[in-house]
């Protein structure tokens, strides 16, 4: 049979995703807004980091996709079933990526995936490489999909960025890319397809080792990634009132104001 299927030109083919469901009639004006607005910032030196949230990884000795070189017949024992321990949880990876400078910064989180861890994980990408690198700069523009812990429909994630804002003193803006359209943040294929390279075959047996892993992935073009564990503790479903929104200096932009708006730091 595999003989007869070669003769017709069959071969054995994995999975490809290219279907992206249902497309935005605006969605390449908006990528041609967004590479705009990362080109003026990147000609002004300023800051542009593109975020998200990795995949969620099991900890503890369980399979790992991949290959990693050991001595023969001595492959890593590993769990049979993937059931979670739920003593010690997931991996919870939240990534800042530096387009102008490639450099990668990566929040490893143990507890939920919210706006606060979100955006608790920019700041701690501003405080421990940002702030060095931009000293000067007067803003700093994020790039990031349109749902999750940082979508655009999210009270809570605009009310942390405006408490970010005030603190670092500078002018954050956002613009989300459309719909269905996650893959092509640059985070996706330029930090985190190397942390999965780097780590591939081997077991995530701790918050600890995900860390260490994370941070020894780099590239031959440069890529250099830093990493640190969040133990914090960050609770889900947060109710934002009205007037606490109310308290958000949100600046839409005319184009399309739901997934490109500035806020404003308090004097």
């Amino acid at each position: 049979m595999a003989e007869l299927l070669d003769k017709m030109g069959y071969s054995l083919q994995a999975n490809v995703k290219t279907i992206e469901g249902a497309s935005h009639p605006d969605r390449d004006d908006q990528f041609r807004y967004l590479n705009k607005l990362v080109a003026s910032y990147l000609r002004r030196e300023l800051p542009v980091i593109s975020v998200d949230t990795k995949k969620k990884e099991l900890v503890g000795s369980y399979k790992n996709a991949g290959k990693t070189w050991r001595p023969k017949g001595t492959p890593e024992p590993v769990k049979v079933h993937d059931f979670i321990d739920k003593k010690v949880g997931k991996a919870v990876p939240y990534g800042v990526y530096d387009i102008g400078k490639d450099q990668g910064w990566v929040n490893v989180g143990s507890d939920a995936d919210t706006a606060s861890f979100a955006v608790e994980s920019i700041r701690g990408w501003w405080r421990s490489i940002g702030r060095r690198m931009y000293p000067q700069a007067t803003g700093i523009l994020i790039t990031a999909d349109s749902g999750g812990s940082n979508g655009y429909r999210t009270r809570l994630w605009k009310v942390e960025l405006q408490r970010l804002a005030d603190e670092i003193g500078r002018d954050i803006t956002v613009c989300h890319f459309p719909p269905g359209t996650s893959k092509w943040n640059k985070i996706e294929h330029r930090l985190f397809s190397h942390i999965s390279m780097n780590w591939r075959g081997q077991p995530l047996i701790s918050h600890e080792v995900v860390v260490s892993l994370i941070g020894a992935t780099k590239t031959r073009n440069g890529l250099h990634v830093r990493a640190r564990l969040d133990q914090k503790s960050y609770p889900r479903e947060v109710k934002v009132t009205d007037d606490e929104m109310a308290k958000v200096r949100m600046r839409p932009h005319k184009f399309h104001g739901e997934w490109n708006y500035t806020i404003k730091k308090n004097a």
